[in-house]
């Protein structure tokens, strides 16, 4: 998305004053990608129903997953998109936040935000937030709906359980894309993720799409490469 800024303009002639003003205004273009790994994420995204995105950080796995939602969207394609993730902590726990559960939950899906209002402009996707065409919700508040006409974002899937994982997945219904996130190697879980247990059960599966990210593949800052070296 590029911005083009509002100008004012005033002319003179001879018998009036003459003020234009040109109105801020967006132009939109299709989410690029930037290496050889994102591109085959696209089209894992856009071929296939379901596409597994896994690697380590820094890679754009939510950010591509989010900027193909947003494509969507903007082209009609779709309804709605709805983005999720499990409301799981770092380490300590934050006890509960305050205020509405919109609020409880917006820090655990900023990331995905900023990647939308990257793509289509925040004060657009305030309005999309505001007519439940982009939708956010906890996980746990899943079960019984069907994911019809929409993109579904599953982030940070590596701290999902397989019956979680299995719940999200069975709510597919028509025209939707599942694009679902996670990095095998920061599970906050003491058992089995659902991530990893998702790639070895439908891997095959036709209309699943799997997409690994590698350290070359790392667009974040060249130090996060390192850093992920060094860790082990």
């Amino acid at each position: 998305m590029r911005k083009v800024k509002r100008k004012s303009e005033i002319r003179y002639t001879e018998t009036e004053t003459i003020y234009t003003d040109y109105h801020e205004r967006y132009t939109f273009e299709p989410l690029k990608p930037l290496n050889k790994a994102q591109e085959s994420y696209i089209k894992a995204i856009k071929n296939n129903i379901v596409t597994l995105g896994i690697g380590c950080a820094g890679t754009g796995k939510s950010h591509v997953a989010a900027g193909v939602a947003a494509d969507m969207l903007r082209e009609c394609h779709i309804d709605k998109i709805i983005i999720t993730r499990p409301v799981c902590e770092t380490g300590r726990n934050l006890g509960a936040l305050p205020g509405e559960l919109s609020e409880k939950y917006s820090p655990y899906i900023e990331p995905l935000m900023d990647a939308l209002n990257k793509q289509l402009g925040a004060s657009w996707v305030r309005n999309l937030v505001k007519n439940n065409k982009i939708i956010a919700a906890p996980m746990e508040f899943m079960r019984g709906k069907t994911f019809d006409n929409c993109a579904v974002i599953v982030d940070e899937s590596q701290n999902t359980t397989p019956e979680q994982m299995k719940m999200m997945l069975t709510r597919i219904g028509k025209n939707c894309k599942v694009v679902i996130t996670g990095d095998t190697k920061q599970s906050d879980l003491k058992q089995q993720n659902g991530l990893s247990y998702a790639v070895s059960r439908i891997g095959n599966v036709n209309g699943v799409g799997v997409v690994e990210f590698g350290l070359n593949d790392i667009v974040r800052h060249g130090i996060v490469k390192d850093i992920i070296v060094a860790w082990g």
